[in-house]
This record gives structure tokens, C-alpha cells and sequence, in this order.
């Protein structure tokens, strides 16, 4: 075996990370994912479709996952011996590869956006996307955190993956707390991550007064709404329309960041779109570095004239 891909089901689905890393793992040869959840058909047909052949499915119930996980995956690496095992960017994830590299002894390699093998040579975004950073993983298996967007999740017209259900070890008292309660944020128009058009903004917009301007742009491009750290953190919009380093990463056709200045840690969630707009009366704002079309003006000026021509068209 020379690859693991971490899943965890969500809504009946396989996480949006396992799919793009199995697509990647096809690469490497037969592609094997240790998937946490109900174990719903759609999910384990989707892994399938995306290149898994074998899919270790561990469901913990309503206990939290990371502590019995890792402790499953452990028995699986040593059975399988693996070259790599890919996580994505989840919570879950990230939680599961602490406690995998804790009772392997292989460290965790972060943020990368590249992995080959033969050896395993892992390439890795630092400072918030600035620099890249390659590294030649010399334990085994490789412990590998991949970015979202990473890889391209395209199906490969597989066949059902030949399922093996892992029993849930005892883990004693990490494995004893539960989840008592489940929250789901309501959500309006296109989901964030998957959307085509997305409209950002930033400080720059002025506050929630003006916010409806972000989205009547982006209902008349019928896109999604996204926003900065600082925004959230003002509290004028949901932590669900973060885009950057600690909230979403998107990769949509355009991406129009409007009031948005450019920091960095804001550009790591969304340098990757195919069309960046920019809009922003300082003519020396950083967005305007990585733009592909910039406008120097007011916010409150040119958005809702370009609303209004929007309206005009129809």
C-alpha cells in the first residue's frame, strides 16, 4: 500500500479534502481511504468514484472521532505499512494526524500543496503563503496536512471500493466524550467554498450599513458572499464567510474583493481564482499586486453604480 486518504463523512457526503486527495493519490497506484462516519452508500460511492478501491469504515457513534480514529488508523498503518497518509484541513483531520504522529513517531509536515513519492518529497506553503518550503519526508509513513484546492477532485468512472468495517477500539478515557448537541448555520445563496463568483469585502465597505452592497453584487453575479478577518471579527457578518489563512479557502472563476486591503493572511484563501478584482480608493493597496483588473475608487461609489448597470442588463 502507498497511500491512506483521511475522510470524514459529512451530511452523507465524504469531505470535499478526500475527494481531492484521492483524485492525487491516484497517482501513486491503488488508492486506499480509512473513511469516520455513518458510512452512508453516497459517501462510500463517492470515494469510489474518485479512485478509492478499499475503504476502512470506522463509525464512532456519537463519541468524537479523533481519539478511536487514530487509534484504528495506527493499526492499519502498521498492517499496511503505507508510504503516506493525507489529511485535509478539517478539524477532525488535523486532530486525528496529532495523535497518528504522537503514537508513530512520524512528524506532521502542514499546509502542503504538493506531494510526490519515491521518496515522499512534500511542498508546503509558510508565512501565509509567501513562501514555499520542500521537504523530503524521511520517516515512514509521512504524515501530509494538504491545503484545500489543492488538487482538482475529478472522478475517475471507478467502481464500488471493496469496504472494510473497522471496529471501534477502546481508547479509555480520551475516547469518552460525546457529542450532546449539533448546530447547523442557515445559509443563503451559493455555498462559499463551491461557488463560481465570489464577492468579498473588507474593512473598506464601512460597516453594516453598507454590508448589503456585498450582497446585492453578489445576487445580481448570482455568487457568494465571503468576507475578511477583520470583518468577522467586527462581528458584521458570520465566522462562516471568513475567506483566508484561518477561515475558507475558495477558488472560484472571479473572485472581487471589494474594501479589501491585501493582507496576507487574507490572500492565502483566495490567490488561487482565476479572475481577481479588486476595488479600493488606495491606489497602493496590496490586493492591487495580485489583481487582474483593479478599480481605484470609493466603494460606496462605484458599487452601486455597478449594481445599477448589473439591474440595467437584466
Amino acid at each position: 500500500m502507498t497511500a491512506i486518504v483521511f475522510s470524514e463523512e459529512s451530511d452523507g457526503h465524504g469531505s470535499a479534502s478526500a475527494l481531492e486527495l484521492s483524485t492525487k493519490a491516484r497517482e501513486f497506484g491503488d488508492v486506499t481511504v480509512f473513511h469516520v462516519g455513518a458510512g452512508a452508500a453516497d459517501a462510500i460511492a463517492e470515494l469510489g468514484d474518485h479512485g478509492a478501491t478499499a475503504v476502512h469504515h470506522l463509525d464512532p457513534g456519537e463519541g468524537l472521532p479523533a481519539a478511536p480514529a487514530a487509534a484504528a488508523l495506527a493499526d492499519l498503518i502498521a498492517s499496511e505499512a503505507p508510504s503516506v497518509v493525507l489529511f485535509g484541513m478539517g478539524y477532525t483531520d488535523r486532530d486525528v494526524a496529532g495523535r497518528l504522529s504522537a503514537r508513530t513517531g512520524s512528524p506532521v509536515i502542514a499546509a502542503a500543496v504538493n506531494v510526490s513519492i519515491d521518496p515522499v518529497v512534500v511542498t508546503s506553503e509558510i508565512f501565509g503563503g509567501a513562501e514555499r518550503v520542500v521537504t523530503e519526508a524521511t520517516a515512514s509513513p509521512a504524515l501530509v496536512i494538504v491545503r484545500p484546492k489543492a488538487f482538482e477532485p475529478e472522478p475517475s468512472g471507478g467502481g464500488a471500493p471493496a469496504v472494510t468495517v473497522v471496529a471501534t477500539p477502546d481508547v479509555g478515557r480520551s475516547g469518552s466524550a460525546t457529542v450532546t448537541e449539533r448546530h447547523v448555520e442557515e445559509r443563503e445563496g451559493p455555498d462559499l467554498e463551491a461557488a463560481g463568483v465570489v464577492v468579498s469585502g473588507g474593512r473598506g465597505v464601512g460597516g453594516t450599513d453598507n454590508w448589503h452592497l456585498i450582497e446585492e453584487l453578489a445576487e445580481q453575479l448570482g455568487g457568494a458572499v465571503g468576507a475578511t478577518r477583520a470583518v468577522v471579527d467586527s462581528g458584521w457578518v458570520p465566522y462562516s464567510l471568513q475567506v483566508g489563512q484561518t477561515g475558507k479557502t475558495v477558488k472560484p472563476a472571479v473572485y472581487i474583493a471589494v474594501g479589501i486591503s491585501g493582507a496576507m493572511q487574507h490572500l492565502v484563501g483566495m490567490k488561487d481564482a482565476t479572475t481577481i478584482i479588486a476595488i479600493n480608493k488606495d491606489p497602493d493597496a496590496p490586493i492591487f499586486a495580485i489583481a487582474d483588473l483593479g478599480v481605484v475608487g470609493d466603494v460606496h461609489q462605484v458599487l452601486p453604480k455597478l449594481i445599477e448597470e448589473l439591474k440595467a442588463r437584466g
